[in-house]
């Protein structure tokens, strides 16, 4: 089949851009295989976009970038499983929605839902919640299409090491097209938010995370901080009489109550309806997954980091919380993490010294990159940090020993 031409590519904040050879949205996965087919038989390379939601070069290729945007929906429920299989280009929006519909909810989920589920789940994107996984550990099947075309089927029933493996996968074994996730019977949430000064908010840390299902927060350095994000104003709930140095917490706990509500600062709702917020695109995110237990120490001194050398980044600092799981390359394999993720903006900062003085900070702590968000991560660093990155590696070269779904970026880390 002959393959159509390709052009530019940018990411959703415009911190990536390349230029592919060839681009296709293949709208099945029989058109996908032919493609796959085609663009290797000609030594093409091939990377899969999905919505663009990465800040590094996870995605660039010169060779043939795939979207699976064409090639959506829910393709079959179990019932008597709780289990949804889906298409992988459908965004979480739409898949939740079908969800809802189904009497059916995510365990959990992350705080932007315009994501390709696929990109989300290859990536290791999470929500927070001390005993919850990140996306990805709620996947139990896979079919991935090969270089040659033919199906690598994936599931928890026949190879347990094969699915840990390939559940953040970073799109190295080839383009996923249907994913198949154990979800929950549908829950509503009641969400509240508030404002605490940083020091109350590190005293009743301890607390807010074991009492509730999910307990988060932003830093915000200066009073315009939570602006950046389109943060709502709590002063009206605020536990602080400042505007600044503050922390903006937010807790949410599966409730009885089935009557949506809302007011400013409490929402009760359709759990989906209530985990996403809205970002405007003006940041570029670095986030690493810190060991539970040195959470807060890291988060000090990112904090006197901020109000003392880099006091022109004045963006907020989230933090959240992730349940270990068996995915081999993981941020979060076998150690429960707290997520602390720092933005620069384009507001003409050089926000680079920042991030690298955050990633020193941070790696003192045996800390793990999230594969879709800057990161100063090397080749030695994955070495250390991941045990089953030479399994991983070698699985990858198995399946694909050419390198197709290899780019510039990953071949320094996983070739």
């Amino acid at each position: 089949m002959e393959i159509p031409r390709g052009g530019h590519w940018r990411n959703w904040v415009g911190n990536q851009s390349f230029v592919a050879r060839h681009m296709a949205a293949p709208s099945s996965e029989e058109e996908l295989a032919a493609l796959m087919k085609e663009a290797t038989g000609q030594g093409l390379s091939v990377r899969c976009a999905g919505s663009g939601h990465s800040f590094t070069p996870i995605v660039a290729t010169s060779g043939m970038l795939l979207s699976l945007k064409d090639y959506q929906g829910v393709l079959h429920v179990d019932r008597g499983a709780n289990r949804v299989t889906v298409a992988a280009g459908t965004q979480i929006n739409a898949l939740t929605q079908h969800l809802k519909q189904a009497g059916f909810s995510l365990s959990n989920q992350g705080d932007i839902d315009s994501q390709a589920i696929a990109g989300a789940l290859a990536t290791g994107t999470h929500g927070t919640g001390t005993t919850l996984g990140n996306l990805s550990s709620q996947v139990v099947g896979m079919r991935i299409v090969r270089p040659d075309g033919s199906i690598l089927e994936v599931s928890d029933r026949t190879d347990a090491d094969l699915l840990h493996a390939t559940q953040v996968n970073l799109g190295l074994f080839g383009v996923v097209s249907q994913i198949t996730l154990q979800v929950m019977d549908s829950y509503n949430l009641h969400e509240r938010i508030w404002r605490e000064d940083f020091d109350a908010c590190m005293e009743m840390h301890d607390e807010l995370a074991a009492r509730h299902r999910h307990f988060s927060f932003f830093w915000c350095p200066k009073s315009e901080s939570r602006h950046l994000y389109c943060l709502p104003d709590t002063s009206q709930a605020s536990n602080s009489a400042k505007d600044y140095d503050v922390c903006e917490v937010k807790v949410m706990d599966i409730t009885s109550e089935t009557q949506p509500s809302e007011s400013l600062f409490e929402k009760i709702a359709y759990s989906s309806e209530v985990y996403p917020i809205e970002y405007v695109p003006n940041f570029h995110e670095l986030e690493y997954a810190v060991p539970a237990s040195y959470g807060k120490q890291a988060l000090r001194e990112i904090r006197e980091l901020m109000l003392t050398k880099h006091t022109d980044c004045i963006f907020p600092v989230e933090y959240r919380f992730t349940a270990a799981d068996p995915a081999w390359i993981s941020p979060f394999y076998e150690q429960d993490s707290v997520t602390i993720s720092c933005s620069g903006g384009p507001n003409g900062v050089d926000y680079w010294p920042f991030l690298r003085d955050v990633d020193d900070i941070l790696r003192r702590y045996g800390s793990r990159p999230h594969w879709g968000k800057l990161h100063f991560t090397n080749r030695d660093d994955v070495d250390r940090l991941f045990p089953k990155a030479a399994a991983f590696r070698e699985l990858r070269r198995s399946v694909d020993p050419e390198g197709f779904f290899l780019n510039d970026h990953l071949r320094t880390l996983f070739s």
